[in-house]
């Protein structure tokens, strides 16, 4: 009897869904959920989370007398609210993110971060079961090395090249996420290219952040995520983690036949290169055009939906 290749995929990697709908977390039992600004949008439309959201703005009013304060209050205890359900569902932990509109200050970021956590334990959650969720630029790795060394730990998002992925290993960040199908978004559209799994500049991009996190030792975890299709999914069976929308995770659990692990970690150590400077860094994402204009791209897309989120509270409130 064949084993379906989403068994198989979990024997070697933890697999995490990228979703804030409780049925499909349900589903498929992952370890690990990841939510995002654009997932808790959608989620808001669905009929579980309506009561939630009301319960976050009643909330919200009961703290605070500034529209502006409960507003702000009511979208971060919508989001715990929802990742606390999530993580009864789970056994491993829920990412939640910051607002993206911070990801370009270092101590606002810290302060959403405690904010959330702190929310998170008036819910019963311990910080331990919680990754924030920070944008991949200079200061947003900067606010995880603070963060990390506090006891929060957290996940680092939209990271489109080797020089983030250095940076948030050298601050000692728990948890990389690097994004596959956007970057196979941006070469398709700029070559008029197609790409099997094994040319996949996306599936590339992580296999190389993962071999030379092996080979130096760093301990920062590798979340391969925004995944365009299956063959992708399955090109980095072996990473740390991959988190799956649940569409991906059924199409996998319907397919039959052999795995292959492409990602091991057993490579040649070599001597960690020294700590990247804030320069270093800058001019390495301002030198690739596809990692520069996917952050800001990825930025001000969660920045709109966080704005389309707060907008059916505002009126609400």
């Amino acid at each position: 009897m064949q084993i379906d290749l989403l068994t198989q995929l979990k024997a070697v990697t933890t697999v995490v869904v990228d979703s804030g709908d409780l049925t499909a977390i349900e589903q498929f039992r992952p370890i690990d959920a990841t939510t995002n600004p654009s997932l808790l949008l959608n989620a808001s439309q669905l009929d579980f989370a309506k009561p939630t959201l009301k319960q976050a703005i009643i909330y919200a009013k009961s703290k605070h007398n500034n529209p502006k304060d409960q507003l702000n209050l009511a979208c971060d205890k919508f989001a715990v609210d929802i990742g606390t359900a999530i993580s009864k569902l789970i056994p491993g932990r829920v990412s939640t993110e910051v607002d993206a509109r911070l990801s370009f200050n270092t101590a606002a970021t810290i302060e959403k971060a405690k904010k959330l956590i702190a929310l998170y334990q008036e819910n019963g959650i311990a910080a331990e079961r919680i990754l924030i969720k920070i944008a991949s630029t200079w200061e947003g790795i900067q606010a995880a090395r603070q963060l990390e060394q506090q006891g929060i730990q957290c996940n680092l998002t939209l990271l489109f090249h080797l020089a983030q992925a250095r940076a948030c290993a050298e601050a000692k960040v728990f948890l990389i996420s690097p994004f596959v199908g956007r970057i196979l978004d941006w070469h398709k559209a700029h070559t008029q290219q197609d790409y099997t799994a094994e040319t996949d500049p996306g599936v590339l991009s992580v296999r190389e952040i993962y071999q030379f996190y092996k080979s130096h030792d760093f301990n920062t975890i590798v979340m391969g995520a925004s995944f365009r299709n299956i063959d992708e999914v399955l090109a980095l069976a072996g990473c740390d983690r991959l988190t799956i929308s649940p569409s991906l995770l059924a199409e996998l659990a319907k397919k039959q036949g052999k795995l292959q692990v492409h990602l091991q970690p057993n490579v040649t150590k070599t001597a960690a290169p020294h700590p990247m400077t804030e320069a270093e860094f800058r001019w390495a994402l301002n030198d690739d055009a596809m990692a520069t204009e996917k952050l800001a791209e990825g930025i001000r897309k969660f920045a709109i939906d966080q704005i389309k989120l707060e907008k059916s509270i505002q009126d609400t409130l």
